[in-house]
């Protein structure tokens, strides 16, 4: 059975940036929108797998996102 890796995208509204927390090692992200997140984690998870886990080939990798905010009810 192969590995799961997790990834974990959470909103850090005093800096306004969204900050990974990861099982790859070596895996730091750190972007103003979640779709740079999305896109980084895409080109870096592979290659932080290849250099610092010595993985090769398909692997699977779950990444959930977490942020909160305030509203003002009506």
């Amino acid at each position: 059975m192969r590995k799961i890796y997790h990834v974990e995208a959470h909103w850090d509204a005093e800096a306004k940036v969204w900050t990974s927390q990861s099982d790859v090692p070596g895996l730091v992200i750190e972007t103003a929108t979640l779709a740079e997140f999305e896109a980084l984690m895409h080109g870096l998870v592979p290659e932080m797998l290849a250099d610092n886990a010595a993985e090769a080939g398909a692997v699977s990798v779950e990444w959930k996102a977490f942020g909160a905010f305030d509203l003002a009810a009506a």
